[in-house]
């Protein structure tokens, strides 16, 4: 999954970081996999804007879990993913035989884009995780999920930050919209104005589909990352887009989505969105919400 609530807490203690994993979460009760959660988000913590970026040391079993989610999700895309999507991600061209240091990710996407990659430890708040986009920087977790279930994460992982949202970001005009929501971020003041954007940036970037010859194909990150989603969401109720209605729909994380926003083609779709998010102010909050 793939939403701000959906990264567990970091909380810094005497001994360091510690990462507060749910009791259902499938690392909950597995010390070594703990212990390293907790080194990588101290990993991450410690990066400074405009500094190199520490490299993690990825052991075997994060590449294989890396290498099985590569696999398995490359002929779900060829045939779930919307064109923009994959052309992207064949420009991109991301490795799929060992998990990528975030450098290694925007020395591929910059060139194409402009979008660079940056660390964080878990949860960024909202104004910071938005706003970078205006920069064109995307702030990255570095951790991977449990090597247990290599294709479920209840959490966003590195996974879904980097094959969900670089092959995205790797399209000139997926990254132009993600550049109007940061600079949308600069126009709100309203704390209700930014997440009901947050919850508009859900059900597009996130979970967003796009009809091609009549057939629903993702786009969004949280979609294209997950292997059971892309098997289930072309069942959900599928609705045009409105940007007052998914500004004020709450979603469930814990389960797939049962209803998800359509533009009718890609043109369309990229017109909706940078109208949209062109736009966006505390004055178009108050008047949809």
């Amino acid at each position: 999954m793939a939403t701000a609530s959906g990264y567990s807490p970091v909380i810094e203690s005497t001994t360091g970081l510690r990462v507060e994993l749910d009791r259902d979460h499938p690392g909950f009760s597995d010390p070594a996999y703990r212990t390293r959660r907790d080194e990588i988000a101290s990993i991450s913590a410690s990066h400074r804007l405009g500094q190199p970026i520490t490299p993690i040391e990825y052991t075997e079993p994060e590449h294989e879990v890396w290498r099985i989610v590569s696999r398995e999700l490359a002929p779900k895309h060829d045939r779930y993913a919307c064109s923009a999507y994959n052309e992207a991600r064949a420009l991109l061209d991301l490795p799929r035989d060992h998990v990528p240091q975030l450098d290694e990710v925007s020395e591929l996407l910059t060139p194409l884009t402009g979008f660079a990659y940056q660390p964080v430890a878990g949860l960024a708040p909202l104004r910071d995780f938005y706003g970078a986009f205006a920069e064109r920087r995307f702030f990255s977790t570095q951790y991977l999920r449990h090597d247990s279930t290599p294709l479920y994460t209840p959490e966003p992982d590195i996974i879904h930050e980097v094959v969900g949202h670089a092959n995205q970001l790797a399209n000139p005009s997926f990254a132009a919209i993600c550049e109007e929501v940061g600079k949308a971020v600069g126009r709100t003041e309203n704390v209700g104005a930014l997440a009901f954007m947050s919850r508009v940036f859900w059900f597009t970037l996130e979970f967003g589909v796009v009809l091609e010859d009549g057939e629903p194909k993702a786009y969004g990150a949280g979609i294209l990352s997950s292997f059971g989603e892309l098997d289930v969401f072309q069942q959900a109720e599928i609705r045009a887009l409105d940007f007052a209605e998914m500004g004020s729909t709450e979603y469930d994380i814990t389960r797939y989505q049962p209803v998800l926003y359509a533009s009718a083609s890609f043109g369309e779709l990229v017109d909706e969105l940078m109208g949209f998010y062109g736009t966006y102010d505390d004055e178009v909050y108050e008047r949809l919400a």
